[in-house]
């Protein structure tokens, strides 16, 4: 069969998906857009799923595939690529969630463009196309580690939906051999000069890279066409080589009779009188009159502070605390990754740009080294930041004025490589309603976030590493710029309604018919990009309400493949 699947590599494409055939190849618009079903409000259907990134478009069309009638609620707008998505950085502003958010803690987390997506196809229209899967590993932090939680399933819950998945994007890429070793459905990109010269520093150092992963058509695949190289993958991608949920799931969804209603802003799950889930409310527009939808079941695919937040905001005399809040468990335990980015430079010119944004990879350093003084790791990536990305590069080093730019012309001779550390759960780390309003008259979310100790020595390490790979590789001088990227957690699944939002179905302990559906189910967030992962997951979560396993009220299928766990802080 391996054998088989290295010979038709690229040949071969998915099954029970027919987004790349429904593509138009003379447009970049969303098919079916026009045309999709329409339900009416009093008409109660089988699903309502709040958001329409990776989580809730794989859900919606797994299950519109099963028949289901669904309705997707997407707060942002119905892109039209070829007059939304420009080849400018300031002029993709409107892709990402800037609506007030309060940022707090010791250390607080810039949130908008590089974590926050808003409109139909979510972050993934603006991801930078990097697919890994998560290790493992990642799924026994406490019990490997001592660190984080254990999730209530395991890696290889999840592996046929990783592999589905990455036949449906297509992920292109190197064979990987770290974490569980696998092969990829298409072939490796090219690389760039300048991730050239960082392969060749890595090399000097003994540290393993390779090409990949990425969900980014090398070759055509249906009537998508193949990536053109272009280097504004995190603008959205105007050819549509770049995989997300747009151009992956929902053109099948929509020809499978789901509606989607963006600019719609949900405002909450309402419950009936047994306390199960009746629907949601909604907004139609700033200023709009509310309006429910009814729904058998209700699906939540907001991501880290919208999901949170729309259940806080839920409360009522059964939850006066939040819905699904009764043990205090909901926005606790968020986290980002640590984000490095150590840029170098090179005599000649390198132009980064011309390129996905990660090209190269390693993991190296992925799992617990107790010799290096922190639990758990991080990964190693190329990147390519823009103009204006690169220009933050330069100010973070202390540089303005004069040689602001003279680094500004100096940008086609540097090379750009980052990293992904694994920050832990920590409870306090958490997503609460402030006082203030949004224009929907909803709370605004409060994020507030602390670094731990194992953090900070996480990240100090992992920048030293890549220093000296700029510097084996050549590199004449060195600017470092320290960040954040990706939420996972928030309302996490767990063995117990002690310790968790949702159990190993991702169903809500507290209220029978409620699922989560997005990254905000993630106990702990490994060291890899998470937007594979949350597809995958919601690949499984459809699997199982399909054929009814996900309503299993039987305590030992809730809570799944480990023992209950304490919050660890």
């Amino acid at each position: 069969m391996t054998f088989l699947k290295d010979l038709l590599k690229g040949s071969v494409g998915p099954v029970d998906n027919d987004s790349r055939f429904l593509l138009d190849v003379h447009s970049r618009q969303l098919p079916g857009e026009d045309t999709m079903r329409r339900y009416g409000d009093s008409e109660e259907i089988d699903l309502v799923i709040v958001g329409a990134g990776a989580g809730g478009s794989v859900l919606a069309q797994r299950l519109a595939r099963s028949g289901w009638r669904i309705v997707i609620i997407e707060a942002g707008p119905f892109w039209h690529p070829d007059e939304d998505w420009v080849s400018d950085e300031a002029g993709s502003h409107g892709l990402y969630w800037t609506q007030k958010r309060i940022i707090g803690g010791t250390d607080p987390i810039a949130l908008g463009k590089n974590n926050s997506g808003r409109g139909v196809g979510g972050s993934m229209v603006h991801y930078a196309g990097y697919t890994p899967r998560f290790h493992p590993s990642d799924f026994e932090t406490f019990t490997r580690d001592g660190v984080g939680a254990d999730w209530p399933i395991a890696y290889e819950d999840l592996r046929p939906h990783y592999e589905r998945v990455e036949r449906e994007l297509p992920v292109a890429g190197q064979d990987w051999p770290w974490g569980h070793p696998h092969k990829y459905p298409f072939s490796p990109h090219p690389i760039s000069e300048a991730a050239a010269r960082l392969w060749r520093g890595a090399r000097e150092l003994g540290i393993e890279m390779r090409v990949g992963p990425v969900g980014i058509v090398n070759g055509t695949f249906g009537n998508r066409p193949h990536c053109i190289y272009r280097g504004y993958c995190l603008q959205g991608c105007k050819v549509n080589a770049k995989a997300s949920p747009y151009v992956t799931h929902l053109p099948d969804a929509l020809a499978h009779a789901v509606e989607i209603r963006a600019g719609c802003m949900a405002s909450r799950v309402e419950l009936d009188e047994s306390g199960r889930a009746r629907g949601v409310v909604y907004v139609d527009g700033a200023g709009g009159a509310e309006r429910l939808q009814r729904a058998r079941y209700v699906a939540v695919a907001g991501y880290s502070i919208e999901t949170p937040r729309l259940l806080l905001n839920s409360a009522s005399k059964r939850f006066p605390k939040g819905l699904c809040n009764g043990e205090d468990q909901v926005g606790r335990y968020v986290m980002v990754q640590g984000a490095t980015q150590t840029a170098g430079r090179w005599p000649d010119e390198l132009r980064m740009y011309k390129a996905p944004p990660p090209e190269l990879s390693s993991e190296d350093f992925y799992e617990t080294d107790d010799s290096r003084g922190f639990k758990r790791g991080f990964s190693i990536q190329t990147v390519s930041p823009l103009p204006i990305g690169w220009a933050e590069h330069v100010l973070a080093d202390g540089h303005w004025g004069r040689a602001m730019r003279e680094y500004m012309r100096d940008y086609n001779h540097w090379a750009t490589i980052g990293v992904l550390n694994e920050l832990l759960a920590h409870p306090d780390n958490r997503v609460t309603l402030a006082d203030e309003t949004d224009q929907y008259g909803l709370p605004v979310a409060r994020m507030d976030y602390t670094l731990s100790d194992n953090d900070k020595a996480n990240m100090a390490y992992s920048t030293d590493v890549i220093t000296r790979i700029l510097k084996a590789g050549g590199a004449q001088d060195v600017l470092t710029i320290h960040r954040y990227a990706h939420l996972i957690g928030g309302a996490r699944m767990g063995s117990s309604p002690e310790t968790s939002v949702v159990d190993a179905n991702q169903r809500a302990w507290a209220v029978p018919n409620l699922f989560i559906a997005d990254g905000s189910a993630c106990p702990t967030q490994g060291s890899a990009n998470p937007a594979l992962t949350i597809m995958a997951l919601a690949s499984r979560l459809a699997e199982r309400m399909a054929d009814g396993r996900a309503m299993d009220d039987d305590p030992r299928a809730r809570a799944g493949t480990t023992p209950a766990l304490e919050p660890v802080g």
